[in-house]
């Protein structure tokens, strides 16, 4: 532009173009018109668009922590996955899968929802079916990537159910062993105190022998007294012969009795230790037993933290299935119709503004031939 134009466009104000735009109004106003009508004329001539929409929710499971609390674990990343999807990452597989030209093949929108797990996906498509077939097929691909580690999850928790349950069928025979070896202590205690009962009675029976002796053997020192006292013929001496040898019988018999209730007492005592040792015996057992049953209960429970931790187990789904919007996303005809006046109205005023700016100045520089 000559250094004398661009002055005289320095001087311009806003003012100014309003005058010139008011002076030149119908021209402008019949311009945006025109372009107004004709974007919303092109409008309805341009093809419709829907925009099919998902969310997934990727697979999770629960995994134990290092305090000994489960949380919530994702097979996945949610905004990597978004991610992937967004960059086209399936597009190709979907596209030979659905015999679709590649080149052709709408493009995929995706993003993880804020402070959420889901994954939105979305597609804008002149079919709605065709992109609800897309999003599907999206989705079954998705799901069987996810679901990998879920199985694999699965099958863990599920191998340790069966060690778990091997173990509590381990725990159930150890207490029977347990039990049994337990009646055969308290069978053996009983024995031993029938045992125990009868010497007893045996000690009792053989002291009362020994009283009845020992009663014998003193009145028979009582007549041998008598007839030592009474110095008579041949005839006591005789008694007294037969008296001393009834007491000598009756002091053996006594020794005999008194080894036997000496071998009953021993016998008694024995049978008392082994009693105490059997009871000894069956306390360590009932405390085994109380051992196995607590590392039972223990399995058991983990038995159904493993059920729990199974059933909480989720597979990738659809929260939301492929559903296409209510009315076409494109052609935006009234945006178009606004856009269009906008510029309409902007090219005419700049046109009207230059136009009326290059008339003043061929009037205040007129030409000389």
């Amino acid at each position: 532009m000559p250094q004398q134009d661009q002055k005289a466009f320095e001087g311009v104000d806003l003012t100014e173009y309003i005058l010139v735009s008011w002076k030149h109004r119908w021209r402008i106003l019949i311009a945006t018109a025109a372009l107004a009508v004709a974007a919303g004329i092109l409008s309805y001539f341009l093809p419709k668009a829907w925009e099919v929409e998902a969310i997934v929710v990727p697979s999770k499971f629960l995994a134990q922590t290092e305090t000994g609390e489960f949380k919530e674990i994702l097979a996945v990343n949610p905004g990597q996955v978004a991610s992937q999807i967004s960059e086209g990452s399936y597009n190709a597989l979907i596209a030979a899968e659905m015999n679709i030209d590649y080149k052709k093949f709408p493009r995929l929108k995706s993003d993880n929802i804020r402070n959420t797990n889901l994954v939105r996906i979305s597609i804008r498509v002149r079919e709605p079916q065709k992109g609800r077939e897309i999003l599907f097929a999206l989705f079954n691909h998705l799901k069987s990537e996810f679901d990998k580690k879920i199985d694999v999850e699965f099958s863990n928790i599920n191998n340790q159910i069966d060690q778990t349950k091997n173990k509590i069928l381990d725990y159930e025979l150890r207490i029977e062993s347990k039990k049994i070896e337990k009646e055969k202590i308290r069978q053996n205690i009983a024995a031993d105190e029938n045992k125990k009962a009868i010497s007893e009675r045996r000690v009792a029976g053989i002291q009362d022998e020994m009283r009845s002796v020992r009663t014998r053997i003193a009145e028979l020192d009582e007549l041998q007294r008598k007839t030592l006292a009474e110095k008579k013929n041949g005839t006591e001496t005789l008694a007294l012969l037969l008296y001393s040898n009834e007491v000598q019988q009756n002091i053996r018999y006594m020794t005999v009795l008194e080894d036997k209730v000496s071998s009953e007492k021993v016998n008694i005592e024995d049978l008392t230790n082994a009693i105490k040792n059997n009871e000894q015996l069956m306390r360590q057992v009932d405390n085994q037993i109380e051992q196995i049953q607590i590392e039972l209960n223990n399995a058991k429970n983990d038995i159904e933290l493993l059920e729990d931790k199974k059933n909480r187990i989720d597979y990738s789904q659809l929260v939301k299935d492929p559903s296409p919007s209510v009315k076409p996303v494109s052609p935006r005809k009234t945006m178009m119709v606004f856009v269009a006046a906008f510029i309409g109205f902007c090219l005419s005023s700049g046109i009207a503004f230059f136009r009326d700016q290059a008339r003043a100045r061929d009037k205040s520089n007129p030409s000389t031939d």
